[in-house]
């Protein structure tokens, strides 16, 4: 898979990501909800300062450093990443597809992430429960912005849920409880993907 086929498939996938993104910063209220399948999947509205699916990092005093380094690990991730490819290209010749469309989807997700909190702060006036954001605002600085979460599936509720296993459930005890957008779940399944069915290939 040669690297410009490597190149348009991240922008296609980034362009996905963003698009949906900027359509539910401009279109919903936060944590206003769209049911798509009653009973288990919505479009709900939430915006995050850290990791994926909705986690955030903590750090004490004004400014939030844990989002700083977080930022720059992804921008990290995905110059490794993308050097790991081009180095595959080169010296790899037996690269299976798949190696490279899974990497593809490692990239796109972080540079996904990566545009909300660099950007969106600047660009966007802050998201409310009363009001939708507008372009032109400003309610944070680079590298600052919350990152859009909006896919939701609320597939059943676990009462009595073992307190270790508290993070598969949301504040109302429903499995599956964590919120994410298109770039979480490109490198949730690239990983899963890579590992399930190219370990062979990186074992070599």
């Amino acid at each position: 898979m040669n690297p410009k086929r490597i190149s348009l498939l991240i922008l296609l996938l980034l362009f996905a990501d963003q698009a949906l993104k900027i359509w539910v910063k401009t279109h919903m209220h936060l944590d206003e909800a769209i049911v798509v399948f009653p009973d288990w999947f919505q479009l709900r509205f939430i915006e995050n300062n850290g990791a994926a699916f909705g986690m955030h990092i903590a750090t004490r005093g004004g400014f939030d450093w844990g989002k700083l380094m977080l930022g720059i690990f992804r921008i990290a991730m995905v110059g490794a990443v993308s050097w790991f490819m081009v180095h595959l290209h080169r010296t790899r010749k037996d690269t299976p597809k798949g190696v490279f469309i899974g990497l593809a989807l490692i990239v796109a997700g972080a540079l996904g992430n990566i545009f909300d909190s660099a950007f969106y702060g600047l660009v966007f006036s802050e998201s409310t429960p009363f009001s939708v954001a507008q372009f032109g605002g400003h309610y944070a600085g680079f590298m600052m912005g919350k990152v859009v979460d909006m896919f939701y599936f609320p597939l059943f509720q676990w009462n009595g849920v073992p307190r270790l296993l508290q993070f598969l459930v949301d504040s109302n005890n429903y499995f599956f409880g964590a919120i994410f957008n298109l770039a979480d779940a490109y490198i949730s399944v690239a990983t899963i993907y890579l590992l399930l069915f190219q370990y062979k290939f990186f074992s070599k």
